[in-house]
């Protein structure tokens, strides 16, 4: 196996006996082997395109077996055979009515013409053969920007999912996805490699976009809320991952079951919502981000659910109280169909003691997506007019556990008190719970929401350049991003695609981007790493 898609990827080059995040090397030939076949599903896509043959199954499809093979997601080899066998069958299918429509079909691209075997084993072993990352492209800095590009459509694979589970599509990204997955099996040069690239990022904007029309659009704006950390005696259920929908479905199914339900990781912004928050047993969050669930989650006495990703390896203490649902998995851990039957969690969350007591661990605040901010943009106007706000600072992006992440706790602590902090995504748990004041009334710590909010951020830094008449890179505005996997990735592309500059970047800087590629982001993104200490990153910023 070869795998050094995420930040944590072994001594900063790639994961070659194990990943980090847990992935054997069975998995990951796996995933190698269903981004493969999906490739040849999107090259029959792109062609049908050109003879109007556009299958909406198989858009939603594509997104979701990319979305799999994203990092924390999906560790069960069983439902990666299913989603190898499917990726087939719907090529096949797709093949028939594109050539019945004049289109072409024949194609001497491995991918088109990839036939599985009919064991796990052997597809385990036809995934190993692939040898896919180091056969991408034989010149190191041209397979680094296919490399660049396939984790990003993971990340905005994702985020379409997302939006599509709440009716909200665009033909335009799933034609730019098939498009991109396709032209990753073709000799591309450097500047065409770079064009796809930001496209991706621009394309990513348009499905961010659509996420945040379906999730306020369903479920509301989200406004300032206090939410406990601490919790209530009663029975219990607490809910991990990103998806809105299987929490509103989860409270809908609990209502009147003397069960609380308690978000962990980046459901916390959920508490916002307010077509969420009106459920009496929505109670408050346990926990911090993902990659603490195994000391967490112990401790939790009830049941778990994890909706879309950040799954690690349940201990055998708390494994029999785990339930997953949409695309994670992991083997002999109960999943939810697509149903979304959620009694047997509820079943459990019932047979299990839950808490005993009350604890007050204080509350945070939450709700500070793009409508809350922009209802007081006069007075966060004025305050930088008048010199109260000197300068805002974005810090957030994806937790993690390798070591120096502490250096965005300490970022923010040493802050000073004239500045704001906006932060969204589970990079927030370095600070979350630090009281940072206000100015002028307004809380000096902004929590725009989760990753998935991202659209919030940009639509903030765009109606204050507005407002003051100038572009977002000429704000007192200074970005700082920890990442871990593909979401953040795609977003930094649509960072990117948008012209915005001089953005930090740590712990590391990806282990797939070469030298070369890393000088070109340096030359026209300024982009750079995190300093050694936050202290030269703010004389650098402030002066």
């Amino acid at each position: 196996m070869f795998c050094n898609q995420c930040e944590q990827t072994a001594k900063g080059k790639g994961c070659t006996k194990i990943g980090v995040c847990g992935k054997n090397e069975a998995v990951a030939s796996l995933e190698d082997l269903l981004t493969h076949a999906v490739q040849g599903l999107c090259i029959i896509a792109s062609q049908g395109r050109k003879v109007n043959v556009i299958d909406n199954k198989v858009d939603r499809f594509v997104c979701e077996a990319i979305f799999s093979c994203l990092t924390n997601v999906d560790f069960d080899p069983f439902r990666f055979q299913q989603w190898i066998e499917k990726t087939v069958a719907l090529r096949e299918e797709l093949k028939s009515k594109v050539k019945a429509a004049g289109g072409n079909v024949d194609s001497s691209t491995a991918a088109v013409n990839f036939i599985p075997v009919d064991s796990l084993e052997g597809l385990e072993a036809q995934g190993a053969a692939l040898n896919f990352i180091p056969t991408l492209d034989a010149n190191e800095d041209l397979r680094s920007l296919k490399q660049v590009t396939m984790y990003g459509l993971r990340g905005l694979a994702a985020y379409a999912d997302h939006a599509a589970i709440l009716g909200q599509e665009d033909d335009s990204v799933y034609a730019y996805i098939h498009e991109a997955m396709a032209a990753l099996t073709t000799d591309m040069g450097l500047d065409d490699l770079v064009a796809l690239v930001l496209k991706c990022g621009e394309v990513n904007l348009r499905a961010m976009e659509l996420l945040d029309a379906g999730n306020t659009g369903t479920y509301g704006h989200p406004v300032p809320t206090s939410v406990p950390l601490g919790h209530k005696p009663g029975k219990a259920i607490l809910i991990t991952g990103h998806d809105l929908k299987d929490l509103s479905m989860l409270l809908e199914q609990t209502t009147g079951k003397g069960i609380n339900i308690y978000t962990h990781g980046e459901m916390l912004p959920c508490h916002g919502y307010p077509e969420l928050k009106k459920h009496d047993h929505f109670h408050g969050h346990f926990g911090t981000a993902w990659q603490n669930q195994q000391k967490e989650m112990p401790k939790f006495p009830g049941a778990i659910l994890f909706t879309t990703n950040c799954i690690q390896k349940p201990k055998d203490s708390y494994k029999e109280n785990v339930f997953t649902t949409g695309l994670v998995g992991w083997p002999d851990v109960a999943h939810i169909g697509a149903d979304k039957d959620f009694s047997p969690v509820i079943k459990r969350a019932l047979a299990l003691e839950g808490f005993t007591d009350e604890v007050d661990n204080g509350s945070v605040m939450v709700g500070f997506a793009r409508n809350a901010v922009l209802g007081v943009a006069d007075k966060v106007i004025e305050a930088v007019k008048s010199k109260a706000i000197r300068h805002f600072f974005l810090v957030g992006g994806c937790d993690g556990a390798k070591p120096g992440r502490n250096y965005f706790t300490e970022m923010v602590e040493k802050i000073p008190s004239d500045c704001m902090v906006l932060t969204l995504a589970c990079g927030k748990f370095r600070f979350f719970d630090k009281k940072l004041g206000d100015i002028g009334g307004i809380p000096r710590l902004l929590d725009i929401g989760q990753c998935n909010d991202a659209y919030s951020a940009i639509q903030i830094a765009v109606a204050l350049a507005g407002a003051f008449e100038c572009g977002v890179n000429d704000l007192p505005l200074s970005i700082i991003l920890s990442w871990y996997e593909q979401k953040a990735v795609v977003i930094l592309l649509t960072l990117f695609s948008l012209g915005i500059k001089d953005i930090r970047l740590g712990p590391s800087l990806p282990a797939f981007i070469t030298p070369n590629v890393l000088n070109v982001l340096v030359e026209n993104f300024a982009v750079k790493p995190i300093a050694a200490t936050p202290e030269e990153d703010l004389k650098a910023i402030l002066g």
